[in-house]
């Protein structure tokens, strides 16, 4: 039996976190085809999506993706995010979260390198992400 990646179970950890203390959810993904998020607001290969309560309707975080219909610029879109290209969860008030490794591309090539792990440093009091493999 395959190894079940602690990726989903962590990201709907945190949004919870963020949700019961009153804080914002973000996500940073890394966009690729099978991601569906609108393009106009890719930057870089990369979106930051606001993922809290109120700034969504019917999020889902699954095993293998997150679902929810979200307006930009007042036009409700359905998004669609692969949990492999999920690059970290943080708090947008505090900055508080994690980054995860990149993940390999789908179409078999390397990811960009990521620096390897290390323990969480200060920041005025505030921990920086902590990069999860």
């Amino acid at each position: 039996m395959a190894e079940r990646s602690t990726k989903p179970y962590l990201i709907r950890a945190l949004h919870e976190w963020c949700s019961d203390s009153n804080l914002t959810p973000y996500i940073t993904v890394k966009v690729d085809a099978a991601t569906r998020v609108p393009a106009e607001h890719v930057k870089n290969g990369e979106i930051v999506l606001n993922v809290g309560y109120d700034a969504t309707h019917r999020l889902t975080i699954g095993n293998d993706v997150i679902q929810f219909s979200a307006r930009f610029n007042g036009v409700s879109r359905e998004c669609s995010i692969p949990i492999e290209t999920v690059t970290g969860i943080f708090a947008k008030e505090t900055g508080q979260g994690l980054a995860f490794e990149a993940e390999p591309a789908r179409d078999g090539a390397a990811a960009p390198a990521e620096p390897a792990p290390s323990a969480p440093s200060t920041n005025g009091g505030k921990p920086k992400l902590q990069i999860i493999k």
